[in-house]
């Protein structure tokens, strides 16, 4: 067995690090996350929102595959004051029923992002090389009951929903009338 003995003064000290080193590195780390802290907070909300996004690009593929299989009239309706959609599918007469036998067919959306639901007329196209349709600028154009339809043969009422974050970073979620799929457009920041 080897006892090893430090003789004072001479190798006791290279054994740790001295507070001034540790101070060091702690202001160094202090320094790099107030770099880092800031730009990532762009990131979590970008995430948000295009995750908010998905959700609902879901949610309007599974009305979509509702109303063609089922081959009945299936409408995604948003509830704006409480932040929540439902799908709903055509009951008697012209009333919608909530479909509740489908799952995830409603949900809450986070409160951090707004959304807005604008009714765009068939006729009217969208504007190139600006973020929003033309449909989408008249307000008279608005849906009054704030849902898109999705009908048995495959098509779609034509329709585009407007989310924006908090920083003001904004997608519009564009549904093809002809085809019901959902096209994603990255608008400017307000």
């Amino acid at each position: 067995m080897v006892v090893m003995r430090l003789r004072p003064g001479t190798d006791a000290r290279k054994r740790g690090f001295s507070l001034v080193e540790l101070m060091v590195v702690i202001v160094l780390i202090g320094i790099m996350a107030a770099l880092i802290v800031p730009e990532m907070k762009g990131t979590y909300e970008d995430a948000l929102l295009r995750s908010t996004s998905r959700r609902l690009i879901d949610v309007f593929h599974l009305a979509y595959s509702r109303a063609f299989s089922l081959n009945q009239l299936h409408r995604v309706r948003f509830d704006r004051i409480n932040g929540r959609y439902l799908i709903e599918r055509a009951g008697n007469g012209s009333a919608f029923i909530p479909a509740g036998e489908i799952p995830d067919g409603e949900g809450a959306l986070d409160s951090r992002i707004s959304v807005e639901f604008r009714k765009q007329d068939e006729a009217l196209s969208s504007v190139a090389g600006q973020g929003m349709s033309a449909a989408s600028e008249d307000p008279e154009v608005r849906n009054k009951d704030e849902g898109i339809a999705f009908y048995a043969d495959g098509t779609a009422d034509a329709g585009e929903v407007l989310l924006r974050d908090r920083d003001g970073f904004r997608l519009a979620l564009r549904i093809n009338p002809v085809t019901a799929r959902v096209q994603i457009v990255e608008l400017e920041r307000q």
